[in-house]
């Protein structure tokens, strides 16, 4: 009977074994299945001509076809193979649609997005489109579906998530453009609809000291800074009497924990994440349960930052750096464009590298374009043709409006227009759920725009965005391909419908010039800060500026233009682009003076001034910290002792990994900024449940008038002079860092460093998901220098996407590097391997080195 059981026991182990062996190898060859082709030969139908793909040492592709068509349909290809699930994310981000692959999970993203009903003004795109745009998104279609088909198996993602990758479409690559609103710009309205909270609460000179239209740290290419208003006195607006006469119904004046700046939404989203994960885990059980059921995975573990690319609010999140020089300056007499652009830093990256070759029609020169593209778009999005060399920050103009509706008081429904009575039209939109039955959404549409939710009195809203412009959207495919000048290169740039950037240009005369990439809308009666009505017809918007009125610098005196997110120039100019929450400029400011301190210039002096962490910004911040730790204020705390003496023997200014000093000075700043705005703005949040004063980005400049003049009636009650209040932000600082029994601890202050608080996590959106195995989705945790403040930005999972610096005509001198790699696939060698240099702000070569892999796409 022992032998008996021993004997099934060993049966049934090994069967196991045999069993768990068979499903791990059917899940390896399921993986190497999907991974992408690198060498021999493939058919590709609809080619016109072989095209040669040549990968070199990091997967760049070298892409050279007989036309502009074939090329498109080779990057198409090459898009699907390494990166089909990035680019599916990307159109059911805009399209509302991705609770289809991911489950309930994502149900209130989608909800909140197709209020704008974008596959449909992708669709009217499509139908809007030149012919010869037709045909190359046509074939870049074509490639996309056939590189998808020519895998074994689907991106392993969608055996993950138990799902079958649906086709692409024409729609879908402008789906991807529409994306890139919703990252770059803002979608509902917070910025405009908070700003209208506060003329409506506020007197209008404290609304207008709030929300500044610049502050000293302005460092634009045309005009000058603008001085932050004069604190209102107390006979304008005595807050802290009017507290004091009726205190707040909840908690007012200071937050139990304010979140350090940039901070608060990542919390929000942890926070949001977590609910998702445990309703998830109520619902349907643990990964292994799930799985060992055939059950999808839709809706479990998912990293959201890494999901939709961004972290979607946040002080400098989502923004950009790029200058020029002429060919004054520039090395061997050739202009030169630095550009770095600063998104959520997922994996795979948001870019992925290539050089498109096509030989001309007309027997001309090669078209040579190399760059970053988007997966997703056939276009080269940054990046230089030999001709013009190109880079983007995001304009942070004004690219939306909200139109307060003026409606019948007997029928909501009704609303005045220009020419009478309208009613608000609804279509019933279907939202497919993974695992869970579709939800039916009503969304309804004005002759402005989409419905937003009521405002906090009731009112009915309509949203104007640019974002909505089929006829706009239609132009963006290839615009700048075949520029061969600055001139030409504007020509191209200006009134295409993709989210509104600065665009610096060069060409290989060495000439530079400034203007905005994007279609700027044409305001009537209005200047866009504001809600208002435009049912009368004397506000609202007619058509689209054209070329001749565009916003343009050319050849500027300096030889030196910038941007950052800052406002960039000034007058009719700054009319014509209306303020959008423009960035506070510290970045720009930095950038400015490196440029003004040298009169030569190499790629390499560029690529120092990208890397560049040292935070001016915070020098006055410091001095400030220092100042008000003064020998009384030490003797009344237990550790203020210690962090006087570290933020004074320390502080070198550089947004070091290794710096404690700057981890408590940054979080002193953010702690004074919680505590006096959460007081000055208290009236603003009891009314407006949605008001958010971190839409307004330039809170630098009343926020340090506030602690310099200190008027007593903006003082929070709670304190007895505004000394007290720093006194406390600096104890915060320190419990910050060491805990809330920071008294008692016995860790030193000089160990809690800048990395903890700000250390670089770059995750795949479904590392989450995979037990074990999970984090080798993900790149390594890196302790990087550079904050939001810096030339060198970097904030937790956020930071420059991409380093180029590069001479048009003169490519084989420029710079290129990016995090992670050009593979979304684990196992391929270029998953991570483009990865370290970004982290150590090495440079690798602009243009793709020798190839190592070639592939031959045959007709």
């Amino acid at each position: 009977m022992k032998r008996w059981i021993v004997r099934t026991a060993v049966t049934l182990a090994v069967l196991g074994l045999t069993a768990i062996l068979g499903g791990a190898a059917w899940a390896w060859l399921q993986l190497r299945g999907s991974l992408p082709a690198l060498d021999g030969q493939q058919a590709l139908t609809g080619l016109s001509a072989p095209v040669r793909v040549a990968r070199d040492a990091l997967g760049v592709p070298t892409i050279a076809g007989a036309t502009r068509q074939d090329v498109a349909r080779a990057t198409g290809w090459l898009h699907a193979q390494d990166r089909f699930f990035q680019m599916d994310l990307a159109r059911r981000r805009a399209a509302g649609e991705l609770s289809a692959v991911v489950g309930p999970a994502a149900l209130a993203i989608d909800r909140d997005i197709r209020i704008h009903r974008f596959r449909s003004v992708a669709a009217r795109a499509v139908s809007l489109l030149a012919a010869e745009d037709a045909a190359v998104l046509a074939a870049y279609v074509g490639g996309v579906n056939a590189g998808l088909q020519a895998l074994t198996s689907p991106p392993f993602e969608y055996r993950l998530l138990r799902q079958r990758p649906a086709p692409w479409t024409a729609e879908d690559s402008l789906l991807v453009v529409l994306s890139m609103f919703v990252t770059l710009q803002d979608d509902d309205g917070t910025y405009e609809s908070s700003l209208g909270t506060m003329h409506d609460l506020l007197p209008q000179v404290v609304a207008a000291f709030l929300a500044p239209a610049g502050t000293e740290w302005d460092a634009p290419i045309s005009g000058d800074a603008f001085a932050v208003p004069p604190i209102p006195g107390p006979e304008v607006y005595d807050l802290r009497a009017r507290r004091l006469a009726r205190p707040p119904a909840g908690p007012a004046g200071i937050s139990a924990a304010p979140a350090a700046e940039g901070a608060a939404p990542e919390a929000a989203a942890a926070r949001g994440a977590a609910a998702r994960k445990a309703a998830a885990e109520a619902a349907a059980g643990t990964w292994a349960r799930r799985v060992s059921r055939g059950e999808p995975l839709a809706g479990h573990v998912l990293d959201w930052a890494a999901l939709l690319g961004v972290d979607e609010r946040g002080d400098g999140a989502i923004g950009s750096n790029n200058w020029a020089v002429d060919g004054r300056l520039g090395a061997g007499g050739g202009a030169i464009v630095a550009n770095d652009m600063h998104l959520g830093i997922r994996v795979p990256n948001t870019w992925y590298r290539a050089r498109f070759e096509w030989p001309d029609p007309q027997g001309g020169e090669t078209h040579a374009l190399t760059g970053v593209t988007l997966p997703g778009v056939p276009a080269m999005v940054v990046g230089s043709n030999g001709s013009v060399a190109w880079g983007f920050t995001n304009t942070y103009a004004d690219w939306s409006d909200i139109v307060l509706l003026e409606t019948d008081p007997a029928d909501r429904d009704r609303y005045r227009t220009p020419e009478g009575w309208a009613r608000i039209e609804y279509v019933d939109e279907t939202v497919e759920v993974a695992g869970a039955a579709p939800e039916r959404l009503r969304v309804g549409t004005t002759i402005w725009g989409p419905l937003l939710p009521d405002d906090y009195r009731g009112r009915r809203r309509a949203y104007r965005w640019v974002a909505h412009a089929a006829d706009r959207l239609a132009g963006a495919v290839a615009p700048l391909e075949q520029a061969r000048t600055v001139d030409e290169a504007f020509d191209a740039a200006n009134g295409l419908g993709t989210p509104g950037q600065n665009f610096v240009v060069a060409d290989r005369d060495g000439r530079i010039g400034w203007t905005v990439y994007g279609a700027i809308p044409r305001r009537v009666g209005l200047d866009g800060s504001l809600p208002s009505s435009w049912a009368d017809g004397s506000r609202g918007w007619s058509g689209w500026l054209d070329d001749r009125e565009y916003p343009r610098v050319m050849d500027p005196a300096s030889g030196r233009l910038w941007t950052a997110n800052a406002r960039v120039v000034d007058g009719p100019m700054l009319a014509l682009l209306g303020d959008g929450s423009y960035e506070v400029g510290s970045r720009a400011l930095a950038i400015r003076d490196r440029l003004l301190a040298r009169e030569h210039f190499t790629p390499a002096d560029m690529l120092s001034i990208q890397l560049d962490a040292r935070a001016v910004f915070l020098d006055r911040w410091h001095d400030l910290l220092v100042h008000t730790l003064d020998d009384e204020a030490i003797a009344a705390g237990t550790r203020r002792r210690e962090l006087r003496d570290l933020v004074t023997g320390q502080w070198t200014g550089n947004a070091s990994p290794d710096s404690a000093a700057y981890r408590l000075v940054r979080t002193f700043r953010d702690e004074v900024s919680a505590m006096v705005f959460d007081f000055v703005l208290v009236e603003c949040r009891e009314a407006d449940a949605a008001f958010d004063y971190t839409a307004v980005r330039r809170r630098e400049g009343p926020l340090w008038a506030l602690v310099t003049e200190r008027p007593l009636h903006l003082l929070d009650p709670r304190f007895e002079s505004w000394h007290a209040l720093l006194l406390a932000a600096a104890d915060r600082a320190v419990a910050s860092a060491l805990g809330e029994d920071a008294a008692e601890s016995g860790e030193r202050l000089a160990d809690r460093v800048w990395s903890e608080m700000n250390e670089g996590v770059f995750r795949h959106p479904l590392s989450g998901a995979v037990p074990v195995f999970g984090r080798w989705l993900d790149m390594p945790a890196a302790a990087l220098p550079g904050d939001l403040y810096t030339p060198r930005m970097h904030w937790r999972g956020q930071g420059a996407s991409e380093r180029m610096v590069v001479s048009p005509g003169r490519e084989e001198e420029g710079l290129l590097h990016m995090p992670t790699g050009q593979s979304g696939h684990p196992l391929s060698p270029f998953y991570a391997n483009s990865h370290p240099a970004w982290v150590a702000g090495e440079p690798t070569p602009f243009l793709p080195g020798p190839a190592l892999h070639t592939l031959t796409l045959t007709p």
